[in-house]
């Protein structure tokens, strides 16, 4: 098969971070990148979720997935309850309005092009994923994968690695938006003409970001806690 001679940008796990997501493009762009995957859970828990979907949508060509973000946000009855889920849909639901909900939720869940299947978190579940190290549950996540490279993101932890079933590569590019693995840098990968994949880290106003989210969502702990994890790039924050 003939690859198309150009870089392939792979942004996952945005996360309404706009200055993130602008460093991203920028650096993508100065990479040569002039195709992009964009894997999912766009704005959900993010200071700027108007203006980050205004540049994804420059994005062309692009192929958009949908995360668990998407999901949740148009049917919040099946997100976890927990103390920034429930609250965080409501304010972005009352952003984004009921069209554009409707409209991220009807995304794709998955996309093959090239030799490489793109998920959101796995083939059989927009929550459940993989890990740096093989779980018990790998083969059941790869179940029908017959590509040899799976992409995915979720967890916000970059790395590869081939999987201990099948033999099929596993590449995580990271979140542009809300890093969990203690760089406060944004995450992102690029496939290369030889189809290579370079993961690649971009330093932003992170500190901005975390301030912005205070200033946009006033009191609300939801709120604070996701500024925290921008601050310390840690779910636990």
């Amino acid at each position: 098969m003939l690859y198309t001679a150009s870089v392939l940008a792979l942004l996952y796990d945005v996360h309404g971070n706009l200055p993130a997501l602008e460093a991203v493009v920028a650096d993508a762009r100065s990479q040569g990148a002039d195709r992009w995957i964009l894997g999912g859970d766009y704005v959900l828990f993010g200071p700027e979720p108007e203006a980050t979907l205004a540049l994804l949508r420059e994005l062309s060509p692009a192929t958009w997935l949908r995360g668990n973000g998407e999901r949740w946000t148009a049917d919040p009855d099946a997100a976890p309850d927990n103390p920034v889920v429930p609250d965080a849909i409501a304010a972005f639901r009352a952003a984004l309005g009921e069209a554009l909900v409707t409209e991220l939720a009807a995304l794709p869940e998955h996309a093959v092009h090239e030799q490489t299947r793109y998920v959101h978190a796995s083939p059989v579940s927009d929550v459940r994923s993989f890990s740096p190290q093989p779980d018990d549950d790998e083969a059941e996540l790869l179940a029908g994968v017959e590509e040899p490279r799976l992409v995915f993101g979720h967890t916000h932890v970059p790395f590869r690695r081939i999987s201990t079933a099948g033999g099929i590569e596993l590449v995580n590019p990271g979140s542009v938006g809300l890093p969990f693995d203690g760089d406060t840098r944004a995450a992102y990968a690029v496939v290369h003409p030889d189809r290579s994949v370079e993961h690649r880290r971009v330093v932003y106003e992170h500190g901005a970001s975390a301030a912005r989210m205070r200033s946009r969502w006033p009191g609300a702990a939801w709120a604070e806690t996701v500024a925290r994890r921008i601050e310390q790039a840690s779910a636990s924050a």
